[in-house]
């Protein structure tokens, strides 16, 4: 079945009113939050159709700046338990459900 043109208006209008970065944990210092938002902001705008690139993207970036042993999810509809270093957590939701957790653990 095809989408009418008010159908992709409004998905194309939701899209936009949820397109900022909405973090719902976070124990990071505010400097490296800051700097892992963005990344992830970045990475999910240049791969928005590939989740597995954004994920390595932000995985590859956070170990070069901040240490080895980072570990991305990037999705929709996911459950997760995690074990992670102190100050190391990011999980954020960016355009509407995307979902994304950023954790060290050594």
């Amino acid at each position: 079945m095809e989408e009418t043109e008010e159908e992709k208006k409004d998905e194309a209008d939701y899209k936009g009113l949820h397109s900022f970065p909405l973090i719902r944990h976070s124990d990071m210092p505010e400097e490296m939050r800051i700097e892992a938002m963005e990344l992830c902001v970045t990475a999910c705008e240049k791969y928005a159709t590939n989740n597995e690139s954004a994920a390595k993207m932000i995985k590859e970036t956070m170990d070069k700046k901040f240490g080895s042993s980072w570990h991305v999810v990037i999705g929709e509809g996911f459950g997760f338990e995690i074990t992670h270093e102190v100050k190391n957590l990011l999980y954020m939701f960016f355009g509407g459900s995307l979902a994304v957790c950023v954790w060290k653990c050594s």
